[in-house]
């Protein structure tokens, strides 16, 4: 008698997961669906998220100076250097350096030693009207019942209002000390007056209440914009000089006396400007590009992008190339320099935005504007509203679609669990079954054996 044997286990396993096989693919593939938009929407949330940063970094930019960077370049680097900023004019300047600001520096020599006893203020007093008192009476830190020199300058340099407006310092030469005090201020505004009230000692308010020795005088610094003694005065207290609009000098040496002018020239410097922009320029190719992967429509060839059918995603595309081509003010990317290829990826002519520049030097900012969180105008403000609609941590798109997508995996998992256990179900099922078949078969099998046996014995 032929019989067929049964293995329980792999048979059990083959009918469950036969039983099984169409939900378990299903899931599978809702799995793999949305992992692959999960990895979709992580990649578009990156690429916003740079694109966002480069336009609040060129908003920084234009909101501490300007995108348009200009260069001055001083003829004697010995004398003088010079910085610009966007809103200096381009041009050649004549200037003489006649005087350096200086910050004045006093002595006062032969303190009489002074009890501490002696109560009392001083008062001190700069040309610009700023003023400190410095009470005498705690100045004695040694509690020796004198006050030193080191001690008044200590009660000086700690007085409540100074805040480094004056200086105080020791100075010893050949064993002579002197109280030395140095102006906070640059020149006529950081003159030092000192003045003792009458409870002060009387030998040492004599000596503060007298003139002093000068080491350095408070002066001012003297440019001439053009010839000395002809040009335009230009007086300052400091030796950074910005009388000029746009440009910042820093004096380093005065011109004798008969001296030719040192020159000064202020030009665009194309390639900052250029520099400060690349980034912007770079920042929204990998977003458009991004966006274009995403939404691959595939074809021969060719695999569909993740989010091909998304049409919220190919309407922000869509926005965002609107924006890059809108005026602002009459003015346009194209006019600045700009241009978009038919694949939408934005380029940058420095030669171009130079030119355009030059005739209108505030068409780059006034067209780019701001994108801060206080302030949104011009082409930054758009993008970033445009772009904030998905970013947004409250109630974005981004957000939302996250959301809903990690409750789909969830229910995925759930799912999933549901299965497994019915698959356990039905393999136990099948698993008692056919290991009652397999028993039902040996059983047989030994009777064939016995009549088999009887049968041959006759």
């Amino acid at each position: 008698m032929t019989t067929t044997t049964y293995d329980p286990t792999s048979t059990a396993t083959s009918l469950a997961k036969a039983y099984t096989s169409a939900a378990q693919s299903l899931i599978d593939t809702q799995k793999t669906t949305a992992t692959t938009t999960s990895s979709a929407l992580s990649k578009l949330q990156s690429a916003l998220s740079s694109f966002q940063t480069a336009l609040g970094s060129l908003s920084s930019v234009s909101s501490s100076s300007s995108l348009l960077k200009m260069s001055a370049t001083s003829s004697d680097t010995a004398v003088a250097s010079a910085t610009a900023s966007g809103k200096a004019s381009p041009g050649s300047y004549s200037l003489f350096v006649e005087q350096l600001a200086s910050n004045q520096q006093i002595a006062f020599q032969d303190l009489p030693a002074t009890t501490a006893n002696a109560a009392g203020k001083i008062s001190l007093s700069l040309g610009n009207g700023d003023s400190f008192d410095v009470d005498l009476a705690v100045a004695d830190v040694d509690g020796n019942g004198t006050l030193s020199y080191v001690e008044i300058a200590r009660a000086v340099n700690g007085a409540s209002g100074n805040q480094g407006k004056v200086t105080a310092m020791v100075s010893t030469v050949n064993g002579k000390s002197s109280l030395v005090f140095s102006s906070g201020v640059g020149g006529s505004d950081g003159e030092i007056s000192v003045s003792a009230d009458s409870n002060v000692d009387a030998t040492l308010a004599a000596v503060l209440n007298g003139p002093p020795k000068e080491l350095v005088a408070a002066r001012n610094a003297v440019v001439w914009l053009g010839a000395q003694g002809t040009g335009l005065k230009i007086e300052q207290n400091s030796n950074t000089i910005t009388a000029i609009d746009g440009v910042t000098l820093t004096l380093k040496a005065a011109q004798a006396a008969g001296s030719a002018p040192m020159t000064l020239t202020v030009a665009q410097d194309t390639s900052a400007t250029k520099d400060n922009i690349t980034g912007f320029v770079n920042a929204y190719n990998t977003l458009r590009s991004t966006l274009d992967s995403l939404l691959k429509s595939g074809g021969e060839g060719s695999t569909a992008g993740p989010l091909a059918g998304d049409s919220s995603l190919k309407s922000l595309r869509d926005r965002l190339a609107g924006l890059m081509r809108q005026d602002v003010g009459g003015v346009n990317l194209r006019t600045l320099g700009f241009s978009l290829d038919r694949a939408g990826k934005l380029s940058l002519d420095g030669d171009k935005l130079s030119k355009a520049l030059t005739t209108a030097p505030e068409a780059l900012d006034n067209f780019l504007g701001k994108a801060t969180l206080t302030s949104r105008s011009g082409l930054l403000g758009s993008l970033a509203n445009a772009t904030e609609q998905w970013t947004s941590s409250t109630g974005g798109l981004l957000k939302k679609r996250q959301d809903a997508l990690t409750t789909q995996q969830r229910a995925l998992n759930d799912r999933q669990t549901r299965l497994d256990a019915r698959f356990d179900q039905m393999y136990e099922r099948y698993l008692k079954q056919f290991s009652a078949l397999q028993a039902m078969q040996e059983q047989m099998s030994q009777t064939s054996g016995l009549l088999d046996s009887l049968f041959s014995s006759k």
